[in-house]
């Protein structure tokens, strides 16, 4: 899976925006940190499986906390089409 081209991401000290360029969906995205970097990971083509295991790498957090985190994202991202 893997970010569409038609939306824009913005990261600052503490929260991430994902906004449509083009597409359907209109409307913006704003989350914490971990939002940011699960779509940073999503730039490229990526599985789930290798978004967590960068995720454990990366944090010190429990392994469902991550698995349930990395979920979360990819199904709001699944629902308003920015996944390929």
């Amino acid at each position: 899976m893997k970010l569409k081209k038609d939306f824009l991401i913005h990261n600052s000290a503490d929260e991430s925006y994902l906004v449509p360029v083009s597409g359907n969906f209109r409307g913006m995205i704003k989350g914490n940190k971990t939002l940011g970097v699960i779509v940073d990971l999503l730039k490229e083509e990526t599985t789930r499986e290798e978004v967590i295991m960068t995720m454990k790498d990366h944090y010190e957090v429990p392994d469902d906390v991550i698995e349930r985190d990395v979920d979360r994202v990819i199904e709001e991202l699944q629902k308003i089409g920015a996944l390929e």
